[in-house]
């Protein structure tokens, strides 16, 4: 079956799926005040048990999760767009590596107002993974996916430690970097908060992702999407349906699975903690992301959950432009180039201001996409990246 004989089912749920992504992220980053840590420092009883709610609920369900789903995503459009350009007798590899020079820029837009916050750049450094395996056949793909996923980096790092106690892990800096951004971004001198975080707080932010396992995790979920493209299991039909519930079975016992030896990890020392704990951290994660993934999938196969949940494939269609206005809303609310809120709201209404974003986001482009074929970021980044040479 091609997948042009069911693009409009696996167009609407794959954008709806990926609106709800870019959602949860906007929520994680505002209950965190985009990674800037400046929160009430006195408030109600009543109020601080609220916010300890309000973290909890929002950092169990989505933190590590939903930003998994939008990674695996990139891989999965990439499929999408090499799939249809193969179809004309074309490769799509070398047009692909130029989009992604443009999706730096974006990057860097991007970086420019979020404090060590940016992945579109962890995208960039990471794609070329696509670009080598994208005509491999799916076993070799699924093989490399495994090998990825496993962490090896770590595993190696445990294994070393095991035989020589000397032995110390890398320490990147990211955390001081960090530190310094902050500390740059508390003067509210717009010109140096743009200077510092497109070079300190990009920097900060590639390093926390290479000592975090990030790397190889997100080049794994790249080449999931891919494969899951190659497989079409976002088509409705029987069969996906039935994978899709056995992959909800088996994400749940492995969820429970997986945090359990976690938590285990977590009373051991130091180097368990940082590299089989790190392991097992990210593990429980994606096995919970399979879980909202396959959730979704399979209740958007029902009326009453499609016609609630569907306009999300309209903020998923813009998914860049919303990503990148996410940084842009929360640097002007919360940090001192704007309205520097941060002080004054708690968990709690950091979570009603980033529902709030989210709903005239959503306006914004059901209203946009009524008058134009894509986003205004998506519509720059299609022109430019098919320009002719």
């Amino acid at each position: 079956m091609e997948i042009s004989t069911a693009k409009t089912n696996r167009i609407e749920v794959v954008d709806s799926l990926r609106g709800f992504a870019i959602m949860a992220i906007l929520l994680v980053h505002n209950v965190d005040h985009f990674f800037f840590p400046e929160f009430p420092i006195s408030s109600p009883h009543w109020l601080n048990v609220l916010d300890q709610i309000s973290v909890k609920v929002i950092f169990n369900l989505f933190s590590g999760k939903t930003y998994a789903i939008f990674t695996m995503l990139f891989g999965f459009t990439f499929y999408i767009q090499h799939n249809n350009q193969k179809k004309k007798g074309k490769d799509f590899g070398y047009r692909f590596l130029w989009r992604m020079i443009l999706l730096a820029v974006f990057a860097l837009f991007n970086a420019a107002f979020f404090p060590a916050g940016d992945v579109l750049m962890l995208f960039v450094y990471v794609s070329p993974i696509l670009f080598i395996c994208r005509n491999w056949p799916d076993k070799a793909v699924l093989v490399l996916i495994i090998i990825l996923l496993l962490q090896p980096v770590e595993w190696v790092q445990f294994i070393v430690s095991r035989f020589d106690p000397s032995y110390q892990l890398p320490d990147f800096g990211a955390v001081s970097l960090h530190q310094q951004v902050v500390e740059s971004s508390k003067n509210g001198n717009f010109f140096d908060f743009i200077r510092v975080n497109t070079t300190l707080g990009l920097k900060v932010s590639l390093l926390w992702a290479l000592g975090s396992g990030r790397f190889l995790q997100a080049a794994g979920l790249f080449l999931l999407g891919f494969y899951i493209g190659r497989k079409k299991f976002f088509i409705s039909s029987p069969d996906n349906s039935r994978f899709w519930k056995r992959v909800l079975a088996a994400s749940s016992v492995f969820y429970v699975i997986f945090y359990i030896i976690k938590k285990l990890l977590m009373q051991t020392g130091p180097m368990t903690q940082q590299t089989v704990g790190t392991i097992f951290d990210i593990w429980y994660k994606l096995a919970f992301t399979f879980v909202l993934i396959a959730l979704f999938v399979l209740l958007y196969e029902k009326d009453f959950f499609r016609k609630r949940v569907s306009g999300l494939r309209f903020y998923g269609k813009m998914s860049l432009t919303n990503y990148v206005s996410q940084s842009i809303f929360g640097a002007l609310i919360y940090l001192p180039i704007g309205l520097h809120l941060a002080p004054y709201c708690g968990r709690t209404l950091s979570l009603l201001i980033g529902i709030a974003v989210f709903s005239l986001q959503m306006i914004l482009s059901k209203w946009w996409l009524s008058k134009h074929r894509q986003g205004p970021l998506e519509g720059i980044w299609h022109k430019w990246t098919w320009i002719n040479f």
